[in-house]
């Protein structure tokens, strides 16, 4: 009789509570705007349509990835159509925006120029009519791909160090120090040419009003927003600290006053790439409950009828999806940055691994040691609750956090 009175007792407490809760979900407010979808990175439209069927009852989003499809005005404009038609908001991958220099530079570059790529340059078109065909479901550029981590691998954030003719890239040549170095990579992006053609409207041939400009990264999140974009997506994957890496790009974006956003990326350089599906749901939930307005499963490459997704990652995605409308972070709460540590000024050390060189060029020097000490003390004592930021007279942090701790502080 104990024992049937204390489950009676347990049911109906557990019982009343999700009463209570379905109750408080349903009266909550709902106009909290998150983003959950995957890349493609195939070929064809039929490829990217078998896609999208899959996956349309638990995403809301459809990042086209794909370079043979960024050029090919006809199949981009069908796959768009298509994802918007099933209710799906849309992002598209641009490595390069190509426009008609003849506009600035006269005959330099003619068409003979563009036959030799295989393009025409019809991106400018398509960009300014883009939002007027899909309106708010088309959510704006996702423009190069991981800026800081190839200028800590390679010396250039575009990542090859030769132009197109042969000659070496020198845009870092002989940089005089830190500081030096971070205004190179700020200018370099921001003043690319495809970076002013869609967030700078008064040059000719260009956006005609700016565009939101997204990309992914796992280096140097801080110097990325510096440099132009509206959005950065933290790359979990690869074995690195996902607590480090959200505090990065989530304080950067706190601090400028931008949103952030998470990529789920591989976790093997070989088949089968990405981490299984219970890692994957993990690194959701811990993306979403840390706050991530995006969050993207990267999609790469086509091993399968639907790219490198199975049926495993497909089933953690929908139970993802269902248990953020169950138990959505409105309700629940959200974690936020309430510590931050914050570095020196211009410091572009990696910190993916101990040995990241510093912008690129520079070995790590003495001050990377007593750094990543304090990250990893800090993790161990705040989790999530920690945001990475860098010391900048030109923003104001000590309000948005209720304890600072500098790079040389002693943390117990």
């Amino acid at each position: 009789m104990v024992w049937f009175l204390l489950t009676l007792l347990l049911f109906f407490s557990v019982f009343s509570s999700l009463i209570y809760f379905q109750n408080a979900v349903k009266n909550s407010p709902s106009n909290e705007e998150f983003f959950f979808g995957v890349t493609f990175g195939g070929n064809t439209t039929s490829e990217a349509k078998l896609l999208i069927d899959k996956v349309k009852d638990y995403t809301n989003l459809f990042v086209v990835d794909s370079w043979d499809i960024a050029v090919n005005e006809t199949a981009l404009n069908e796959i768009c159509e298509y994802a918007v038609n099933d209710s799906l908001n849309i992002m598209v991958y641009f490595n390069f925006i190509f426009y008609n220099y003849t506009n600035q530079f006269g005959n330099f570059y003619n068409s003979t120029t563009w036959d030799l790529f295989g393009v025409s340059p019809w991106h400018m078109t398509w960009l300014n009519t883009a939002r007027e065909r899909w309106g708010n479901k088309f959510l704006g550029i996702y423009l190069y791909d991981e800026p800081g981590g190839k200028q800590i691998d390679t010396g250039y954030w575009y990542g090859s160090t030769t132009t197109y003719a042969g000659g070496n890239i020198t845009t870092f040549t002989h940089a005089a120090n830190y500081s030096d170095a971070a205004n190179r990579f700020v200018r370099g992006i921001s003043r690319s040419g495809s970076m002013q053609h869609v967030i700078n409207s008064s040059i000719p041939n260009s956006i005609n009003s700016p565009m939101p400009v997204f990309t992914s990264d796992n280096a140097l999140y801080w110097f990325d927003y510096l440099a132009g974009y509206d959005v950065v997506f933290a790359e979990l994957g690869w074995n690195h600290n996902q607590a480090q890496h959200i505090a990065l790009c989530r304080g950067a974006a706190n601090v400028q006053n931008k949103q952030w956003g998470v990529i789920i990326t591989w976790a093997y350089n070989d088949p089968p790439y990405l981490a299984s599906g219970a890692e994957m749901s993990q690194d959701m939930l811990t993306a979403y409950y840390a706050g991530a307005k995006y969050l993207i499963v990267f999609n790469y490459p086509q091993i399968n009828p639907y790219g490198a997704l199975t049926e495993e990652h497909f089933n953690a995605m929908k139970t993802f999806w269902n248990q953020i409308h169950v138990f959505p972070r409105s309700v629940l709460g959200k974690v936020e940055g309430e510590v931050a540590l914050v570095l020196p000024k211009d410091y572009g050390w990696g910190m993916r691994s101990p040995d990241d060189k510093i912008w690129g060029f520079w070995p790590p020097d003495e001050k990377a040691p007593l750094i990543g000490q304090s990250i990893s003390k800090l993790i161990k004592k705040y989790g999530l609750r920690l945001d990475i930021i860098y010391d900048d007279p030109q923003f104001n942090f000590t309000e948005k956090y209720s304890k600072i701790y500098y790079w040389n502080s002693t943390i117990d």
